[in-house]
């Protein structure tokens, strides 16, 4: 049976674009997410705060997620000094976004992709000297909302920078949720070859009703790593309309009635979707928070 990597990015991706939330009402949410048996959770971004207050307590949250047993937390970072705070802040594994989309890159960290690109050996080396891992996303791997379809050549030139410069895991990133299954079977069988035997996740938004097919697809195709998020909670500050994670619960019911195993328990995943929606204080687009599980109810 094929065994599928869930990272939940509820605490990040998801609460980027909200409004913010009291550090208290984050650490209920990270208790819930944590009791769906979940392995590893993208926790916070050391990033500035002027531009994503939600996220301006990644220190203090930091502090919290030492007394959480058995699951591996990330920090997304935009820059070496970032890297530098989350590694003082205790930890150990580091996503760093390069956008292949230059207008997306200027609006998302005021460099274009070059420039971003250049900065993964800084990032990598800060990381690996105090024995933690990164991860290299390349966002807009498919569509930009300014540039428009994002040549493949741009992502493989990332693909390829981030592999010789030594990080330890790469993924794609669907912005904007326009990317379908036959295009995202299109775009592994280019990337796969370029990083080797680096291990290849992937990250869609369920904008455009999409993103679970995605989803699908990429597993079919050998992806064994997929971000997701409780509710469907999230979206980039920086990409117009690119609201809607796919939801954690909904991800679980499609991969366990396809007979692919997952870490976590649909259950707990919808309890958790509840909470996520009850602190945000909104309807969250879950499919599985609206109608159960065919087989719980």
């Amino acid at each position: 049976m094929t065994h599928v990597t869930i990272r939940e990015v509820c605490l990040r991706d998801g609460l980027q674009i909200e409004e913010p939330i009291p550090l208290a009402a984050k650490i209920e949410l990270l208790e819930a997410v944590v009791a769906t048996g979940v392995r590893e959770v993208e926790a916070t971004a050391f990033v500035s705060p002027s531009k994503v207050p939600a996220l301006a307590d990644a220190e203090d949250l930091a502090v919290e997620l030492k007394r959480f047993d058995g699951v591996e937390f990330s920090a997304l970072v935009a820059s070496p000094n970032g890297a530098l705070r989350a590694i003082s802040a205790g930890l150990n594994s580091i996503e760093y976004v390069v956008s292949a989309a230059d207008a997306h890159s200027r609006a998302n960290v005021g460099r274009g992709t070059a420039e971003a690109t250049a900065a993964i050996a800084d990032i990598t080396r800060i990381a690996h000297d105090a024995g933690a891992t990164v991860e290299v996303i390349i966002a807009t791997a498919w569509d930009c909302p300014f540039d428009g379809p994002t040549p493949a050549r741009r992502v493989l030139d990332v693909a390829a920078a981030a592999t010789d410069l030594g990080v330890d895991r790469i993924a794609i990133a669907d912005t904007i949720g326009t990317a379908t299954p036959g295009r995202v079977t299109a775009l592994l069988a280019k990337v796969q070859p370029v990083i080797g035997g680096i291990p290849l996740g992937a990250h869609f938004h369920n904008t455009r009703g999409s993103g679970l097919a995605s989803a699908y697809a990429a597993v079919q195709a050998g992806v064994t790593r997929l971000d997701s998020s409780v509710g469907g909670l999230g979206g980039c500050p920086f990409a117009p309309g690119a609201s809607g994670n796919i939801a954690t619960e909904d991800l679980v019911y499609l991969l366990r009635d396809s007979g692919i195993d997952v870490d976590v328990d649909l259950t707990a995943a919808i309890t958790a979707a509840g909470v996520a929606q009850r602190l945000i204080g909104h309807e969250l687009p879950s499919a599985l928070l609206r109608a159960g599980d065919r087989i719980l109810g």
